[in-house]
């Protein structure tokens, strides 16, 4: 039986992310679609502790022989260590430099940030993603992206031969879940939530646009609601408490609850008044999607991605301006008529949204290329 490996290393990141999502719900997904001939396996780098890379339903995680470090200095060295499989799926730019002979090879690349915005990231972070990116394009039978904002871009920054197909994420299942009362009461004294507050989910670092936000609240005209965060740190050193005290964004309104499960998540979503995503840049932007699935409205920035995402349901304002944001989550709050059109759709857009089309439309790229290298 032909089997396809899922690189499921951006599971075991410190920060696994969006991309550690996007990896955890497409192999599972995969998993759960597979042609009848296909078996699914995870293969990561060596590390101590492979328990995080384990996915239900999907063989694995074997290990390469090789850390992190070594294997992606190795492949950014065009060595050819495959990683075994017939097929190989890259959930991140990190991948083997090309396919070996009848193998077939597609990385998802979720943005051109490093391009785009390479100030938002490390030195060495952009230059590597720059890198990796190229290569993908040059030499993988497929490159995937989550919009059309991120193809255009990857035609502009990155052109190569690789097909290029546009696959949308989708929404977890846990975060479609209902939740009983009792159980949101629950999970809400748990975690300390007001009664209902202006949401924001994301790793805090600077592309994510929250100091922006925090700026935001403290203006005299922005929603007299606390502000929750959910993410963990990241790079940057963007500290929100600092900027709430610096902006005078009165005690006790900021709330950071760092990472949490998707089952605290959905009742997190459930409860707050509007979700705010003020990236400085995005390549989808799965907080939009998921608030919007679960009938919270949105205001987002005007970056390309999110806007294509929203697809009108949400409010859209200028990435960077404070102002602007503060205007747009008061008007979302003070025209509930227009909220409450916006949220219909906002669920209608989302259900067009989902990981089993994704995992259907890449199985698609995956036997076309593999049947295609196996003739050659």
């Amino acid at each position: 039986m032909p089997e396809l490996v899922v690189l499921t290393e951006q599971l075991l990141a410190p920060v696994p992310g969006g991309t550690g999502r996007y990896t955890r719900e497409l192999v599972t997904a995969l998993a759960a679609t597979a042609p009848h001939d296909w078996t699914v396996a995870g293969v990561t780098a060596t590390h101590k502790d492979l328990s995080p890379a384990v996915v239900t339903g999907v063989a694995g995680p074997r290990a390469l022989p090789l850390g992190r470090r070594g294997l992606t200095a190795l492949w950014e060295r065009g060595v050819h260590l495959w990683p075994g499989g017939d097929a190989v799926h890259a959930p991140t730019p990190l991948a083997p430099p090309s396919p070996r002979r009848g193998r077939s090879l597609i990385v998802t690349v979720h943005d051109l940030v490093p391009f785009t915005h390479p100030e938002t990231l490390t030195r060495r972070g952009a230059a590597w993603h720059q890198g990796a990116i190229q290569r993908a394009a040059a030499r993988a039978n497929a490159i995937v992206v989550p919009t059309v904002a991120v193809a255009e871009d990857l035609h502009r920054y990155a052109p190569g031969p690789a097909t290029v197909a546009v696959v949308g994420h989708g929404v977890p299942d846990a975060l479609l879940a209902d939740v009983a009362p009792a159980q949101l009461h629950a999970t809400a004294v748990g975690l300390g939530l007001p009664d209902t507050y202006v949401l924001a989910v994301g790793t805090v670092e600077p592309r994510k646009g929250l100091d922006v936000l925090v700026e935001a609240m403290a203006l005299p005209y922005a929603p007299d609601l606390p502000l929750v965060v959910v993410g963990p740190r990241g790079w940057g050193e963007v500290d929100l408490a600092a900027l709430a005290k610096r902006h005078g964004l009165a005690d006790g309104r900021l709330h950071l609850l760092g990472r949490i499960s998707d089952a605290d998540l959905n009742v997190v979503l459930r409860r707050a008044a509007v979700l705010a995503a003020p990236s400085r840049a995005e390549g989808f932007g799965l907080p939009v999607l998921e608030a919007m699935a679960v009938g919270v409205p949105v205001v987002h920035s005007d970056v390309p991605a999110l806007v294509e995402v929203a697809g009108g349901a949400g409010v859209g304002v200028r990435a960077g301006d404070a102002k602007a944001l503060a205007a747009g989550l008061r008007a979302v709050l003070d025209d509930p008529a227009s909220t409450a059109r916006r949220v219909v759709d906002g669920r209608s857009r989302a259900e067009a949204f989902t990981w089993s089309h994704a995992a259907t439309e890449l199985w698609r790229l995956h036997t076309r290329f593999f049947e295609m290298a196996s003739v050659k």
